[in-house]
């Protein structure tokens, strides 16, 4: 019985090796290379337009006040961005907005005089800086500006006088906002933006002089959309 319990355990482990030796060796296979996700590619020309709202920011020549509200705004812009250091982005942009037509009005006292100013567009070209980490962008952007408007004083009747005002077309913006890339071509963005163009003042008639100066001013809060052409897509990082 002893021996026959040795030759059976025997013949089960020669057969064992038989059926191990009849197996493939495991082919080898490189690990595949790990892939980072993306870095998003800041860097193109863009174009895209936006909507928003203006407010005006002045108070009025002095004993007067503005009775102007907020207005809404539309338009355009076009730039170009260069990402760099690698989480830093500059650039420029142009801008244009339309504004609604609702002016400033204001009365001076009982003289029976009026000013209207109507401020039909606001330009602006700026330069921008900006971190981004993935796909936002956070910046800055300052320069110049330029705004498209018309003045009307409004006389009593029967009067005829000369009118002459300091009124300037052109001034200085700033503004901060944060942008977003949905795709590697397209980004929305919301921005603040403010407009400077110094003082007004009425020159003539001379009767108005003594209420001063007016400050020129608009702060404006836009929502846009960009179409960018980048330039050679986003970047990969590969380990």
């Amino acid at each position: 019985m002893k021996k026959f319990l040795l030759g059976t355990v025997a013949l089960l482990a020669m057969g064992a090796s038989a059926s191990a030796a009849d197996l493939a060796a495991r082919p080898y296979t490189k690990a595949p290379a790990y892939v980072a996700a993306p870095i998003y590619n800041w860097t193109g020309f863009y174009i895209g337009g936006h909507v928003g709202g203006a407010f005006n920011g002045n108070s009025g020549f002095g004993g007067t006040s503005d009775n102007s509200d907020g207005r809404f705004l539309g338009g355009l812009q076009v730039g170009a961005d260069y990402q760099f250091a690698p989480n830093w982005v500059v650039g420029i942009e142009g801008q244009y907005s339309w504004v609604g037509s609702n002016n400033t009005n204001i009365v001076f006292g009982t003289t029976g005089y009026g000013y209207n100013l109507n401020q039909k567009g606001l330009a602006s070209v700026t330069g921008r800086l900006g971190y981004t980490w993935g796909p936002a962008l956070l910046y800055v952007k300052g320069g110049w500006a330029y705004q498209d408007a018309t003045e009307t004083l409004f006389i009593p009747v029967g009067a005829s006088t000369a009118f002459d005002t300091s009124t300037k077309s052109s001034g200085y913006t700033v503004g901060a906002g944060l942008e977003y890339l949905f795709t590697q071509n397209w980004s929305g963005k919301v921005e603040y933006q403010y407009y400077d163009f110094g003082n007004t003042t009425i020159n003539t008639p001379a009767l108005l002089g003594a209420f001063g100066s007016s400050k020129n001013d608009q702060h404006t809060v836009k929502a846009g959309l960009n179409y960018r052409f980048n330039w050679g897509g986003p970047v990969v990082a590969k380990y």
